[in-house]
């Protein structure tokens, strides 16, 4: 059932604990649902796309970053101690929350998992449950809590479910929804792919890298330095930044090829080298990856099924005691339930858009503020005439049928300014001309900033390799 917040406001019971909510935060202008606005027109006659969208995580207030990570000298027990509920009356998940592997979808499933575990233990039969935020972390424990025989009422700031996911479903735009948010899946994500199999949501592979330069094709770059440079930092005594372990194994962190096999970490993990952890450090990217090409909007709506979700409801200050949690919407109101999850970003965390009474402990509180919180931004666009090289081996039989396994999907940018050094080209399964760029850390922080007509003409020219015409 999907509500306003005003109609939520309407038909809630007073009951509200003694702990008087004050002072509330002004209410957060929602983040709008990508609209058909006009595609931006590149200037000096470089190519135009029909479509394009692109994200906002950077500066989205209900996320504030993409994916946490883990910096220098923070231990993975700062997730644990994130994770911890507090009085039984506070639950949190999210991705940040996971030791497995922060920062991925499959992270923020088993988080709503584990919550849900810790609330059933935790609560006693058919009680009221507040689960803040909608996407896959409180989608997967709402499901759980409500075959419990919990009521659950789902408090989402955005006008949209998905939180992080994000499939912007436009038929006349788009053959397949440009996925906006997390998306794509390494071959450890299986708890995402059982999702995707049990609503039949197709896929496809991306892979068979292909590293370009200006001046052509470059060998692949190899990820083996990175490697052996992580397995040394490792074994000393302190942790550093994985930049300091790479100039210490000898990487020449200037090098074009490096450069580039970094801005794909960077687009994995939301991290550059120099702010991200030996010990933990990101995932290197894979060489193949699975794309759903479906809605992911159905998967949370599936485990949503019967809640009450409100929507457009920003959760500005929680307040909880032995007798239970009052939630303050940030328009000033309050709702009581017995216990609440808490899956809202690890950003909006560490912001003042959320504020608790009493403060939460030192445990949560000092996990908050040593995680860091990623930068990844996507964009997408769709030419209705291919302006794009052919990007087949070169050693290829030009007579012989293309091999579609064999056709480069996943391109990276080698030298030059690029400021989106990895594509991926959805062509050969959509059969349109479809690409999509990934940039993370700094870079992508820098191309936030940019409004669409500045990010628009950065992505072309990051393209500069591979179009037909530089």
């Amino acid at each position: 059932m999907r509500m306003t917040r005003r109609t939520l406001l309407i038909g809630a019971g007073a009951g509200v604990l003694g702990v008087i909510l004050a002072s509330c935060t002004p209410e957060p202008a929602p983040t709008p649902t990508p609209s058909r606005t006009p595609t931006p027109k590149p200037t000096g006659g470089a190519i135009s796309p029909t479509a394009f969208a692109r994200s906002a995580w950077t500066s989205d207030p209900f996320s504030l970053g993409a994916a946490s990570y883990t910096p220098p000298g923070t231990q993975q027990s700062a997730r644990e101690a994130l994770a911890a509920p507090v009085d039984d009356r506070l639950f949190f998940a999210g991705e940040a929350t996971d030791t497995e592997a922060p920062g991925t979808i499959d992270a923020a499933l088993r988080s709503g998992d584990r919550a849900a575990d810790d609330v059933i233990r935790a609560a006693g039969d058919g009680e009221r449950i507040a689960v803040i935020g909608a996407g896959l972390a409180g989608a997967v424990a709402t499901s759980r809590l409500v075959a419990a025989g919990h009521e659950v009422m789902v408090f989402e700031a955005r006008d949209r479910v998905g939180g992080r996911v994000q499939s912007v479903v436009d038929e006349e735009q788009w053959p397949v929804p440009a996925q906006l948010g997390g998306w794509l899946l390494a071959s450890a994500d299986t708890e995402m792919a059982a999702q995707l199999t049990r609503l039949d949501i197709r896929s496809t592979t991306l892979g068979t890298p292909l590293w370009r330069s200006a001046d052509g094709d470059v060998a692949p770059v190899s990820s083996d330095p990175v490697n052996a440079a992580i397995a040394a930092g490792q074994q000393q005594p302190a942790d550093v930044a994985l930049a300091d372990a790479l100039t210490e194994a000898g990487v020449d962190l200037d090098d074009p090829g490096v450069v580039a096999l970094l801005a794909a970490i960077a687009a994995s993990s939301g991290s550059d080298v120099d702010e991200a952890s030996t010990w933990f450090p990101p995932t290197l990217p894979p060489t193949e990856f699975t794309a759903p090409l479906g809605d992911l909007g159905t998967i949370v709506d599936d485990l949503l099924d019967g809640a009450k979700v409100s929507l457009t409801s920003p959760v500005s200050r929680v307040a909880y005691d032995e007798a239970g949690v009052s939630l303050g919407i940030a328009t000033g109101e309050s709702l009581s339930f017995d216990r609440v999850v808490i899956t809202v970003p690890l950003g909006v965390l560490q912001g003042e858009g959320l504020q608790f009474a009493p403060a939460l402990p030192f445990g949560q509180r000092g996990a908050i503020a040593e995680l860091g919180m990623g930068r990844i931004e996507t964009v997408w666009m769709r030419f209705d005439e291919s302006p794009f090289a052919a990007t087949a081996p070169a050693d290829a039989d030009a007579d012989a049928p293309a091999d579609p396994a064999a056709v480069p999907t996943m391109w990276h940018v080698v030298g030059g300014d690029a400021l989106i050094r990895t594509w991926f080209d959805l062509s050969p399964e959509t059969g349109e001309s479809i690409v999509v760029g990934i940039v993370g850390g700094d870079a992508a922080g820098e191309f936030a900033e940019l409004d669409d007509q500045k990010a628009l003409e950065a992505a072309i020219a990051s393209l500069a390799p591979f179009l037909a015409t530089p």
